[in-house]
């Protein structure tokens, strides 16, 4: 399960960040609403902890444009504004719950979990694009024929394409998505693992395929006759 953590103090959201991968979550951490917002559009987390005190753009900003976008992860807004009416405000914005600052770790996990679990269903454990389907809870890739389980960096570099299908997704941001920083030496892993899931595409029989956009990205589309 993947978290996005939206949180401008660094030792608040550094904590936030060690604690949940204790948990065995994987998190992603940024500290500004522009950034925040970015991360949010590629819509690939299971739930958002967001702060509202945001530099760039508050948090009920943020929030209120990535749900404009479709954005329908669930979202726990973090914030030291304890009034009523502020959380009917950030309610009402889309958020899901709500937490004052300061918090207790327990709460906030126990929070995280409701959350997640109103949010499953079976179906939502498989994603769609064209005649493949990818399984979350294997990481299963299947197709017409075949299946195959994929690798972690594979599982999450075809689920973000899924998500995002038919839509450039940019090589740094995909590379910070699953990988997080590098360094530049290191960027030719993307290539690596999108020849990798070109190869599994091609073992399953996929009407889709990962097109590449040189010098931008690359995106999940279907096949072109020809």
């Amino acid at each position: 399960m993947r978290i996005l953590v939206v949180e401008d103090e660094k030792k608040i959201a550094d904590g936030l960040e060690a604690v949940l991968r204790r948990e065995g979550y994987e998190v992603d951490t940024v500290y500004d609403g522009i950034n925040g917002l970015d991360y949010m559009l590629s819509n690939i987390y299971d739930l958002v902890l967001l702060d509202i005190m945001l530099p760039g753009i508050n948090g009920l900003d943020v929030l209120k444009f990535a749900r404009g976008e479709g954005v329908s992860s669930p979202v726990i807004l973090l914030t030291a504004r304890s009034r009523t009416e502020d959380k009917i405000l950030g309610l009402d914005g889309g958020a899901d719950d709500y937490l004052t600052k300061p918090f207790d770790a327990s709460e906030l996990l126990a929070r995280i979990r409701a959350r997640t679990r109103i949010g499953t269903n079976p179906n939502q454990d498989r994603l769609a694009a064209g005649d493949i389907w990818l399984e979350k809870s294997t990481q299963r890739l299947g197709g017409r024929s075949n299946s195959v389980k994929l690798g972690n960096k594979e599982f999450q570099l075809l689920e973000c394409l899924m998500i995002n299908r038919n839509h450039i997704m940019p090589r740094d941001l995909l590379i910070t998505k699953v990988w997080g920083p590098l360094e530049a030496a290191e960027y030719n892993n993307l290539e690596v693992y999108i020849s990798f899931l070109r190869k599994k595409l091609r073992f399953v029989k996929a009407s889709v395929e990962i097109v590449t956009t040189k010098g931008v990205g690359y995106s999940l589309e279907e096949q072109k006759d020809g």
